[in-house]
C-alpha cells in the first residue's frame, strides 16, 4: 500500500498543536466588515480549536505526511 499524501487544502487551513489538538482560523473575517462591530472582528482574529473529536481525528488523518 502506498504512503498517504498530505491534503494540501487542509495543510493550508489547519495546524496541530503540541498537545495534539487541531487549530483553525475563524470564518466571516474576509469581507463586509463595516457592519460588524469592532468586538466581533477582534474576536474573529484569534484562532480556535476544532470543536469535535471526530472532526479533529479526520483532520489529523488528512494532515499526516
Amino acid at each position: 500500500m502506498p504512503k498517504m499524501k498530505t491534503h494540501k487544502g487542509a495543510k493550508k487551513r489547519f495546524s496541530v498543536t503540541a498537545t495534539g489538538k487541531v487549530r483553525r482560523l475563524k470564518a466571516y473575517k474576509s469581507h463586509i466588515l463595516t457592519k460588524k462591530t469592532s468586538k466581533r472582528k477582534r474576536n474573529l482574529r484569534r484562532p480556535t480549536i476544532v470543536a469535535t473529536n471526530g472532526e479533529a481525528r479526520n483532520l489529523k488523518r488528512l494532515l499526516q505526511a
